[in-house]
């Protein structure tokens, strides 16, 4: 195994640090999680967050407040 330092800022450190499932888990650990979860989306998810992130950016969404009034809450 290949050893290398790599920089994080201060907010990315404390950002991993809270993904740890355990205290001994390792940044290594953390960020094979993460890559792993992001090989695990298929075409089809893909396909529906870029749907998504479209018509978010079309204004096509509602919001907690609006959905709240409209269910009576």
């Amino acid at each position: 195994m290949a050893v290398t330092t790599i920089q994080l800022s201060k907010e990315m450190k404390k950002t991993l640090e809270g993904m740890k499932l355990h205290s001994r888990e390792t940044y290594e650990e953390v960020l094979e999680r993460l890559l792993e979860d992001l090989h695990e989306l298929n075409e089809q998810t893909k396909k529906e967050i870029a749907q998504a992130i479209q018509e978010i950016k079309r204004g096509k969404y509602r919001t907690h407040r609006q959905l709240k009034a409209e269910l009576g809450f």
